[in-house]
């Protein structure tokens, strides 16, 4: 299961209403590293390959997202993106041209029929692969993007990003490009918000320390700690202090051609549980509100 076009996930950019008090979370509690300021914006990096994982922009009183960059696997694939986005319904923001970040490369950006925003990008600066450092990110995992018309934005990513479905439930359409189970995911909703952006982590106990340095900094778990079904993660999730939905997981599901996609009817769990484990109560209110509301800037 993967796609002909992109390689994975690099980075998020979003607008936030306060840097300062963004990196100070970021690199502080979330353990990134700054990894460059250009421009007044702020890029930070995980422990592995990525020049980095979230570029965070000066924004307005709420945090907006501008885009999800995702990594095409040559530069012909940019080309080939390029071509089918209008006839899938989007719109080229930007055509295949240098880009201006610290990560350089070339890419371009569309916009897909609900005004969702990617960018795609090839021949960027990564880093030294390096063994993992305890209770840091790598990267991003895996992004998941609400819908208010999951069968048209699954359609999109599928004839014009390559990706394929590798799993539905009744409430998200996971969606492959990789050895990763799902590196983007649909939430089955009634707005086309930021659900929540997924950091990997090295591994169980880094998860779990996680949970207890984020509660001890004011920002309790969420939900978790529990594993998922589809992808079969560990998953601890928090807010950030924008209202922004983030995830620590762990030990992602590997996949490949032989995986077998399942659906609502064989994705189900026993009465009260929401994961494999059942511990954790289902997500709350103050979750699921904050998975609403952070919206793409517009045209």
């Amino acid at each position: 299961m993967s796609s002909p076009w992109i390689e994975g996930l690099r980075s998020v950019a979003l607008e936030v209403p306060d840097l300062a008090q963004a990196e100070a979370f970021y690199t502080q509690v979330w353990h990134l590293d700054v990894a460059s300021r250009d421009g007044g914006a702020l890029y930070l990096r995980g422990s592995g390959s990525d020049a980095y994982l979230l570029a965070l922009h000066p924004g307005g009183p709420v945090p907006r997202i501008r885009h999800v960059t995702l990594r095409a696997r040559s530069a012909a694939a940019l080309g080939a993106v390029a071509e089918r986005v209008q006839p899938a319904g989007g719109r080229i923001v930007s055509q295949v041209a240098p880009l201006q970040d610290p990560a350089g490369g070339a890419g371009l950006t569309l916009r897909d029929p609900h005004g969702r925003l990617f960018q795609v990008v090839h021949g960027d600066a990564r880093r030294p692969d390096g063994p993992p450092v305890k209770d840091k990110p790598q990267r991003l995992t895996h992004v998941v993007l609400n819908s208010h018309a999951v069968d048209e934005t699954q359609a999109f990513l599928c004839d014009v990003l390559g990706f394929t479905l590798a799993d539905r439930t009744v409430a998200i359409a996971f969606m492959n490009c990789n050895r990763d189970h799902h590196t983007l995911a649909i939430g089955i909703s009634d707005n086309d918000a930021l659900n929540h952006i997924a950091f990997l982590m090295p591994d169980y106990e880094s998860v779990m320390r996680g949970g207890g340095r984020l509660r001890d900094a004011g920002h309790p778990i969420q939900w978790g700690p529990g594993r998922h079904g589809p992808g079969n993660n560990l998953f601890n999730y928090f807010i950030d202090p924008f209202g922004v939905v983030i995830e620590y997981t762990a030990e992602v599901e590997q996949v490949d051609e032989s995986y077998r996609p399942r659906g609502p009817d064989e994705w189900k769990w026993p009465p009260g549980r929401v994961d494999q484990w059942g511990i954790s109560p289902p997500p709350g209110a103050t979750l699921k509100e904050a998975q609403k509301k952070v919206l793409f800037v517009p045209s």
